[in-house]
């Protein structure tokens, strides 16, 4: 119960401190920003357009459902969305790590109330900014108030995953000099299996049956996915299943990977 309470102060601190640094960097910050609500839209916009030329649809997907998808994809990502992987190796490399492990608590604490108060952040811009895009593009969405539900369990549990995934495939620093080929690897393949190119039910059958294995399409597209109503109720249940499963895959390689990786870098360090 102490522990949970010291836990409680932490995280409000963190919170505290990383507003602060959040407004401080404001000008990056809008850069991330436009970053997140850019690439969707420019999806969004050939989507439609495609739709358009070809008669009002492609592979059943209309023109205002291709602009509702991107638009609740572009959320979706907002929410999801992490960067640690691409920092970590310069923390590791550069000796920035050192300091995180002589704190009190666990280094993950302290990027996971980064990443959630960025996400709160931003947010406020872009909701009202995917409000606008459903407006102007006139998209077809009308959930269901059990899909609402749906979604919000199932972005929940994305969250939770890609950024347990990501801190996981961070851990590399510890054994790889230079991970960048890694991150733009994983970036890419993201970029595809998780549904932000393009739908995946207009990829071709093999590409769909292995975004079914893998974890990207439970990071984002399956959220989406469900509450556009694209997902039928018992393949809902599989999905959180699904999404539980790469959970405590991804938590079980972090704990391994951490105490082997961090015995490593006290060694290096040494």
């Amino acid at each position: 119960m102490f522990a949970s309470r010291a836990l409680v102060g932490i995280y409000r601190a963190k919170f505290r401190n990383e507003i602060a640094v959040q407004f401080a960097y404001r000008w990056a910050l809008g850069i991330w920003l436009i970053g997140l609500v850019l690439e969707p839209l420019v999806y969004l916009v050939v989507w439609t357009t495609v739709a358009r030329s070809q008669g009002g649809a492609v592979a059943g997907f209309t023109a205002s459902e291709f602009a509702a998808y991107f638009t609740v994809l572009m959320v979706v990502n907002q929410l999801t969305f992490t960067w640690h992987f691409f920092e970590f190796e310069w923390r590791v490399r550069n000796g920035f790590f050192s300091p995180l492990l002589l704190r009190p608590v666990h280094p993950v604490h302290n990027d996971l109330a980064e990443n959630l108060t960025f996400k709160l952040l931003t947010f406020t811009v872009v909701l009202p900014v995917a409000a606008l895009l459903l407006l102007t593009f006139d998209a077809q969405l009308a959930p269901a108030p059990w899909q609402i539900a749906a979604f919000l369990v199932a972005l929940v549990l994305a969250m939770v995953l890609r950024f347990v995934f990501e801190w996981t495939l961070a851990l590399a620093a510890f054994w790889v000099t230079r991970v960048n080929a890694i991150n733009e690897t994983y970036f890419v393949v993201l970029l595809f299996l998780s549904g932000q190119v393009a739908p995946l039910a207009l990829l071709p059958p093999v590409v769909r049956g292995v975004a079914e294995i893998l974890p990207f399409r439970w990071m984002i597209s399956f959220p989406v996915e469900t509450l556009l109503g694209r997902v039928p109720g018992e393949a809902i249940l599989r999905g959180y299943a699904i999404q539980l499963a790469w959970i405590v895959a991804a938590i079980v390689v972090l704990r391994v990977a951490w105490r082997v990786g961090v015995r490593r870098y006290s060694a290096v360090g040494a």
